[in-house]
């Protein structure tokens, strides 16, 4: 608009006339004159302090104080070739690579600049003259011993010295020689290959194994032209995180043998995804090739995994793989479990859900499982649950803690990883959720936090801890009480699950309410193992009280009450620690439908079994344990004819007739849509936030109230041994027994004493004992072990050949145990 039309359309006010105006303009004059004396007495801006003002090859940029020179050029677009330096460990200059030259007011000189710190007005040049013949030099160095193995090592194709061999090295060598020669490749754990020749000496595998695992299992050997990457002698590599000293090798020297030889980067194709192994939730990189999943690979989610992934969640795609999935539905006929259509399976399982409720009604149906899927799936069968009136439901088999946990005042990972005071109440954290061990020990060697860890044995944590308290099964809530001035402060983080199979949920309840006692402002952060089981609990799949619970669900079936039950990616008789009750409820129970991936040892006594797809197969979200909900990639097809879980319910909703939202949902996203709608603390976490948000969104909390539970256990007879059953981080699940690689790994059933309590049986290691219990007897050899407290019987849960499910009450507090040599 032209200045002529603006001041046409303008009004005209009558009344201003000359005087007017010049008392207007007086008036303006007095407050500009006013608004900058004003002005003049606000104090200028101070400077940000932590931010420091260089030169990055001739432009001016504002790096961080304290912030390494190669870290403030990357995060301003100019690429330092390096091989030594990684962000996540600290540096150590060995490959030299990185030298740029640095001008700190003596003049330009050559530095590596993984080594120097910003300092004012540094002048940085990464690409001068100087520079380039530096880092051409440091190339042609590197590759004097390298083999010329580009067409037949796995790293080709992704390999950092090849990249920057092309980029930043001189063309061509002037070395002649003849290069060094080692035997090709060592295997230095069943995992992970090791050859020799390609090592450049970077430092970083030895680095993480002992800066970021805590297991120095490598390290260098020898001196001069023969150092080279070696485990000690008869020691593998047998760390649980071995696989990330692979991903993060910038050569061929350490591969792993479940992906070697399998394909090439250019044949591969990624999606980024969620680990669902455990509850911790790691980022990972799903890559597949010819529609089969290849590889996982670890992405850097600042707020949960760091990058890291343990072995057990990074090879488990095997299972996946497996050939004993389940690819169609199955029915019981006389012959066995038979293949069939998805309409007469799903025609079957409807007529079974139908015959339940016409002859006991709503409270004759109970619904298990639902932590191994998705939020998705675990929400549409908590939807169809209600549409039915089922009560009888638990992501839960008695292996974990009630669900009312979910509401306190919940930490995320970051919180627990930066408390002042980190309280270790539960499991052993290194076994059970492993990257989680990575972020605490972290905490407590690189920064100031203090563990405070009670537990009836050693952990993982145990030599990170500053106070590691003991107790016997059942005093834990004691221990807690007798020790309260530790647990006090204003920024204190409680990790608590569950500890001790053969204990009663109760008392890590009771010890946690002492906890909050002593400090009401204490943050909780939730150590349940299941992948998915924050997400399936908190979308539905929790019990309204303990009458319904899994265990009363498995109580029910067990005593002929329940019509028919729903195993949702739940197998009872490997999931609950009390085998005894999971087999008299499978027995109890007229009918069973499960839903699963493989077949088990629950599933070979089902009427009904519908084939699920797997992880990669499906898409949705997943929740991890400080309530963050990731998404989940539909990598490759489906094997054979499975379905998602949430599929099934949604046809299984319309067979049925059913009120609700689920029979209108027609993708995925409708499912994730209505979570959003439905449950109030997933209300944030829609399809496009989730899009928006690479790291997750955190769900909210739904405040609660902690369950009552009171100690009721004893002290121990002075005969007797009060036993302790935990998780290893491999054992029987299918996620491992399918996967060939790992499935070698479990370490097998025993009892392990104290070595002074083996002598004082008149025992030897390896001597079968007999375990005498209140319900049963049971036989396992016996294995010296010095985590364990004289008095204590541990033993590992779900391993081949064990029998220490059998001695386990689930209505016991505690689970006391006479050992006798056989």
């Amino acid at each position: 608009m032209s200045s002529d039309e603006s001041n046409a359309t303008e009004p005209v006010d009558a009344t201003h006339d000359d005087a007017g105006h010049a008392e207007q303009g007086e008036e303006v004059a007095e407050q500009d004159v006013a608004d900058d004396v004003e002005a003049a007495e606000e104090p200028a801006a101070e400077p940000d302090p932590n931010i420091v003002p260089v030169t990055l090859n001739g432009r001016e940029i504002e790096a961080h104080k304290g912030e390494l020179v190669i870290a403030a050029a990357e995060r301003h677009d100019a690429y330092i070739p390096h091989f030594c330096y990684h962000p996540r460990m600290k540096s150590v200059g060995m490959c030299r690579q990185c030298l740029v030259e640095v001008d700190t007011g003596r003049g330009m000189q050559l530095q590596p600049s993984c080594m120097i710190t910003v300092s004012p007005e540094m002048k940085i040049e990464t690409e001068s003259p100087t520079a380039k013949r530096a880092q051409e030099g440091m190339i042609e160095l590197l590759l004097a011993n390298h083999p010329l193995d580009c067409p037949v090592c796995d790293k080709g194709g992704e390999c950092p010295l090849q990249d920057q061999a092309y980029s930043h090295g001189p063309g061509e060598s002037r070395y002649v020689e003849e290069k060094r020669h080692f035997e090709k490749p060592i295997p230095i754990s069943d995992l992970v290959l090791l050859d020799r020749e390609r090592c450049i000496l970077c430092d970083r595998c030895t680095r993480f194994a002992d800066e970021v695992a805590g297991d120095k299992l490598i390290h260098f050997t020898q001196r001069g032209n023969q150092t080279q990457v070696m485990t000690f002698p008869d020691e593998p590599f047998a760390s649980y995180f071995s696989g990330n000293t692979v991903q993060i090798c910038p050569v061929g020297a350490l591969t792993a043998e479940p992906y070697r030889f399998k394909a090439r980067p250019w044949d591969l194709t990624a999606e980024e995804s969620t680990c669902t192994t455990c509850s911790v939730g790691c980022r990972v990189v799903v890559q597949s090739s010819r529609d089969e999943i290849l590889r996982y690979q670890g992405v850097d989610s600042d707020p949960v995994n760091h990058g890291w992934l343990c072995d057990r969640g990074r090879f488990d795609f095997e299972a996946v793989n497996s050939d004993l999935r389940l690819t169609d539905p199955l029915v019981k006929t006389e012959a066995g479990l038979t293949p069939t259509s998805w309409n007469a399976a799903l025609n079957g399982a409807a007529r079974l859900i139908t015959d339940a409720l016409a002859a006991g009604g709503p409270d004759s149906i109970g619904l298990l499982g639902g932590a191994r899927g998705t939020n998705e799936d675990a929400f549409a069968w908590a939807q169809l649950a209600d549409a039915l009136g089922i009560t009888y439901r638990d992501a839960q088999l008695g292996d974990g803690l009630p669900a009312s946990i979910l509401g306190l005042n919940r930490a995320t990972i970051d919180e627990a990883a930066s408390a002042s005071t980190i309280v270790l109440l539960g499991p052993d954290i290194k076994e059970e959720l492993p990257v989680l061990y990575l972020r605490l020990r972290d905490a407590a060697v690189e920064g100031n936090s203090t563990i405070v860890e009670i537990s009836s044995v050693d952990t993982g944590l145990t030599r990170y801890a500053k106070h590691s308290l003991r107790h016997q099964p059942g005093l834990q809530a004691d221990t807690v009480q007798r020790n309260s001035e530790l647990l006090t402060g204003d920024d204190v983080v409680v990790v608590v699950g569950r500890g001790n199979l053969a204990e009663s949920p109760d008392e890590t309840m009771a010890a946690l309410a002492a906890v909050l006692d002593a400090n009401p402002n204490a943050k909780v952060l939730p150590a349940l193992r299941r992948g998915n089981v924050v997400g399936a609990l908190s979308v539905g799949m929790a019990p309204a009280d303990d009458d319904h619970d899994g265990l009363a669900t498995l109580r029910a079936a067990a005593d002929g009450k329940l019509e028919l039950l729903i195993l949702l990616g739940a197998d009872p008789l490997n999931d609950c620690p009390d085998t005894g009750l999971a087999r008299r409820a499978l027995a109890g129970a007229r009918r069973v439908i499960s839903i699963d991936t493989h077949r088990s040892e629950s599933t070979q006594l089902a009427d009904v079994v519908l084939a699920a797809a797997a992880y990669g197969e499906k898409s949705g979200t997943t929740t991890n344990i400080e309530g963050r909900v990731t998404v989940l990639a539909d990598k490759v097809t489906t094997t054979g004819t499975a379905r998602p879980d949430w599929m099934m319910a949604a046809e299984l909703a319309l067979m049925l007739d059913v009120d609700g939202d689920l029979v209108n949902v027609s993708s995925v996203d409708d499912v994730t849509a209505a979570i959003a709608a439905e449950v109030p603390a997933f209300a944030d976490v829609t399809p496009a936030a989730l899009v928006a948000e690479r790291n997750g969104v955190l769900a909210g909390v739904v405040a609660g109230t902690l369950s009552d539970a009171v100690s009721a256990a004893g002290q121990r007879n002075s005969y007797d041994h009060r036993l302790v059953v935990g998780r290893k981080l491999y054992d029987r699940a299918i996620g491992t027994a399918m996967s060939h690689s790992i499935a070698k790994l479990a370490p097998g059933a025993a009892i392990h004493l104290h070595p002074l309590d083996i002598d004082a049986l008149g025992a030897s290691v390896g001597d079968d004992l007999q375990l005498i219990g209140a319900q049963a007897t049971a036989i396992l050899p016996v294995a010296a072990n010095h985590a364990v407290p004289r008095g204590i019987a541990w033993a590992p849960f779900n391993q081949d050949g064990s029998v220490i499910e059998t001695l386990i009450d689930a209505t016991a507090s505690v689970t006391d145990v006479k050992i006798e040599v056989i």
